[in-house]
């Protein structure tokens, strides 16, 4: 593993806790407006359910990339495109398996009406699961660079 990848893999778990709540944070500001439009229920509702997804998505979302982490460091592989779409289509199944169930139930809704509702967000969450991660560590790796640089030009004063 190079040093970029060794570096992505020492989070701290509050670090862990930004990139999560970061990631829920936007996506409920892009999510809850649209819902609300395309499904004509009240903004607040829809905003509700957002926040519940959110939750579940935050805890999911720690709790995957850790272990993900650890499958990394275990197996040695680089995050290139093709490990990154794996991670954000198994990121989103496992949410399917909580989520469906807590929409259907929120909207009143049969479960098979809640699926096509998350086959829709999943269309969405896909690329913005796979962009958010891809930029949250390009940016991380600038400002421990940037860090880096500031330690070594101290040293040299």
């Amino acid at each position: 593993m190079n040093r970029t990848t060794t570096t992505a893999l020492d989070k701290s778990i509050k670090e862990r806790l930004l990139h999560a709540m970061a990631f829920e944070g936007l996506a409920v500001l892009l999510t809850a407006p649209v819902l609300s439009l395309v499904l004509d229920k009240p903004l607040a509702h829809m905003g509700a359910l957002t926040l519940m997804f959110s939750t579940v998505a935050m805890l999911w979302n720690m709790l995957f990339n850790s272990l993900f982490d650890r499958a990394q460091r275990r197996l040695g592989f680089e995050r290139g495109l093709a490990v990154r779409v794996t991670h954000a289509s198994l990121f989103e199944l496992g949410l399917v398996l909580v989520l469906v169930p807590l929409a259907a139930w929120w909207l009143s809704i049969g479960l098979l009406e809640a699926f096509l509702l998350d086959i829709g967000l999943l269309l969405f969450f896909l690329p913005y699961t796979l962009a958010f991660n891809w930029g949250y560590d390009l940016l991380r790796e600038r400002l421990i660079h940037a860090d880096g640089d500031k330690r070594a030009a101290c040293r040299a004063n």
